[in-house]
């Protein structure tokens, strides 16, 4: 008895310790964006004085007055920034399964070659091809244009390696082949039987490419010259101040209408990225 009383008292205290532990993660991880938005209410003064504080003030509304009033127009940019990321993402999530269903279905000599050349390719950051990129799009006279964005994400080495590992215990060949016998095309095969098999999968990497896509400053920085087609992340970043004086709350306000659609989407689909990545993992 004295032995079965100290096991559930020892699993107790790991319990407790462990919800403590989330707790602490959950605040650790919220305590950032409580500061940004209390932030974004407070005035530049106040700011300077005390950094962080979690009384919200009165200024959101000047705040807003001196963040449009320094060409910074958070509809355009939002709109901007929704374009681009909304088509990439489609890119990303089609294409990638797409790649990964002839990487998973169907035998060919080249197959082993050409998934290690994406696992090489994974490897290189963008940075070092960002020249050659930028002298490839202004020769071919697509620089200051959204498709040198949007196109380029139908090859994301990440989501085929993560379709891939997700399709190869999930993906039954007897359908397909039931499919093939029955007349079915290969498209058809690939739109009416894969897709909907790979809706967890592909729902997580939606949101991961859309947020990906969203918080994209390197590359639309580089790419995207005239100020009406700037994106979100680009007018955030140019949100120094002058040389006198920045506003520090407006800077504040900027980062929360940037980060805001994320947190949105986030919430909303937060069960598919959970959902994904454990059934994802269990099967690879």
């Amino acid at each position: 008895m004295a032995a079965v009383a100290n096991k559930k008292a020892s699993s107790v205290i790991f319990k407790a310790t462990a919800y403590i532990f989330c707790i602490l993660l959950t605040v650790i991880s919220l305590l950032p964006f409580v500061i940004m938005i209390i932030n974004a209410t407070r005035s530049t003064t106040q700011i300077q004085q005390h950094a962080i504080s979690f009384v919200p003030s009165t200024f959101l509304k000047s705040n807003f007055d001196v963040l449009t009033g320094k060409s910074f127009d958070p509809f355009k940019g939002f709109l901007n920034s929704l374009i681009i990321s909304t088509f990439s993402t489609i890119c990303t999530v089609y294409f990638s399964t797409m790649t990964a269903y002839a990487l998973t279905a169907y035998s060919w000599k080249l197959k082993k070659p050409f998934f290690t050349l994406i696992m090489c390719i994974l490897m290189i950051p963008a940075q070092v091809t960002s020249i050659g990129f930028y002298q490839f799009m202004y020769k071919i006279g697509m620089t200051n244009n959204f498709l040198a964005l949007i196109l380029p994400a139908i090859a994301s080495p990440t989501t085929v390696f993560f379709m891939r590992q997700y399709m190869i215990p999930s993906l039954p060949m007897e359908i397909l082949q039931s499919a093939r016998i029955d007349g079915a095309g290969e498209f058809r095969i690939f739109n009416q039987i894969v897709l909907p098999m790979m809706k967890p999968a592909m729902a997580t990497q939606a949101i991961f490419a859309f947020v990906t896509s969203w918080n994209s400053l390197f590359l639309p920085q580089i790419l995207l010259i005239d100020n009406d087609k700037h994106t979100l992340p680009i007018m955030v970043s140019q949100l120094n101040g002058d040389i006198y004086r920045t506003e520090f709350g407006a800077i504040y306000l900027g980062l929360l209408l940037t980060v805001l659609p994320v947190l949105v989407i986030y919430f909303l689909l937060s069960k598919h990225i959970i959902a994904g990545v454990a059934l994802g993992g269990v099967k690879g």
